[in-house]
């Protein structure tokens, strides 16, 4: 059997042509896979990346949405903001209603669940989270009988204990007494930054200014029941300047080690509505309805000034802002300037002891309910009071 010689276009490769050949291809397909790889990375941190600014901007969002609200179409008597501290703050608005009629409402939702459209009561008394305060300590009422529509609304900032992290928070957000929603998690904190700073408003040299309040003087707390009431002042209303909250934090991927992204930000809130007095519209004088009487008490010495919650406070108009209280002794021929004002605090009745009395002399004190116009309803007059 004879064959046929193989033609020269039909030669094979050799052993070195292919191993020459198989190099160039590992060296293309190493290429082409750290190019992937390189790709897959670039998408992976991209994602990641994405994920902690859409967390981040949520949770500003959230923020910024609700604190913008403090105050607004809460009562005088109930204060706009409760607690400011540098993980927590707590503050009053009329945020969601359930019934289209309530105009002053910030939103209308009809599928706001019970207990969230409507000021907490004392009976519904909770703690604010991660502070030892108990709120509230009062129920607003208007006019003695309606329930505030201005909401208690916490955000507080939580150690995250389903990480393994000891510096992971989560940022929630409660409405009165109900159980906090999760907002954001991923949270670290920046540096020795606090989560909130604020800003308040100052006088210096005769001007209103905005200044930062002290890290070290947090928290502030509105620890007098009602608001602008006789001792609604110093230290206890000094919450009350507040006028913006510093947001401060960092996001993160949630990995560890050199996996690890972090990004600070920050954003500044202003608090448009606080300080800011709701305006009412009065009618007719308002009408008192009522009589002060006023006697020496022995063991606290002073006189002890005692009238009833006027007609129009709980009933009528409704349009009582204040009472205000004149003293003058029996000698004087006029009643003069009044010494004492204070606004109602839907209470049936109403107790002040005077201690700036002088021994020997002989007192009249008188009494009258103003509205917002302003109005006074007609003055009456105590009986006279020995001081002995």
């Amino acid at each position: 059997m004879t064959t046929s010689p193989r033609p020269l276009g039909e030669r094979g490769l050799t052993l070195i042509e292919m191993l020459i050949a198989l190099t160039v291809f590992s060296v293309v397909l190493a290429g082409a896979l750290a190019f992937l790889r390189a790709q897959g990375r670039s998408f992976t941190l991209g994602s990641q990346r994405s994920a902690m600014l859409q967390n981040s901007r949520f949770a500003f969002d959230e923020l910024e949405k609700d604190l913008r609200t403090a105050g607004a179409g809460a009562p005088d008597i109930q204060p706009s903001m409760i607690y400011a501290g540098p993980n927590v703050v707590a503050f009053n608005a009329n945020y969601t209603t359930r019934t289209p009629v309530d105009v002053f409402a910030v939103y209308y939702d009809p599928d706001v669940p019970i207990g969230q459209a409507d000021a907490a009561r004392k009976n519904d008394r909770f703690t604010i989270p991660t502070t030892p305060v108990a709120y509230p300590d009062t129920d607003y009422l208007q006019g003695g009988l309606i329930n505030s529509p201005a909401e208690t609304i916490v955000f507080f900032f939580a150690p995250d204990s389903t990480t393994s992290r000891s510096d992971d928070y989560i940022l929630y957000r409660q409405v009165n007494n109900t159980a906090p929603e999760l907002v954001a998690r991923g949270i670290l904190q920046t540096g020795a930054t606090p989560f909130l700073q604020y800003y308040a408003q100052v006088m210096v040299a005769g001007s209103a200014v905005i200044q930062q309040v002290p890290n070290g003087a947090l928290p502030l707390q509105h620890s007098v029941p009602i608001h602008l009431a006789i001792n609604d002042t110093g230290p206890a209303a000094r919450i009350d300047s507040l006028r913006a909250v510093l947001v401060s934090f960092s996001v993160t991927n949630g990995l560890s080690g050199s996996s690890e992204r972090r990004r600070p930000l920050s954003r500044y809130i202003r608090l448009p509505n606080v300080g800011l007095s709701n305006k009412q519209t009065c009618g007719d004088p308002p009408i008192l309805g009522t009589g002060i009487t006023a006697a020496w008490n022995p063991a606290t010495t002073g006189v002890d000034l005692t009238w009833n919650a006027a007609v129009d406070e709980l009933a009528g108009e409704r349009d009582v802002v204040r009472y205000v209280v004149w003293r003058r002794l029996v000698s004087d021929s006029g009643w003069g300037d009044p010494f004492l004002s204070f606004p109602p605090a839907g209470t049936p009745t109403y107790v002040y002891s005077d201690h700036d009395v002088t021994s020997g002399s002989k007192y009249l004190y008188g009494l009258a309910a103003q509205d917002c116009t302003p109005a006074n309803s007609n003055l009456v007059a105590s009986a006279e009071v020995d001081v002995p």
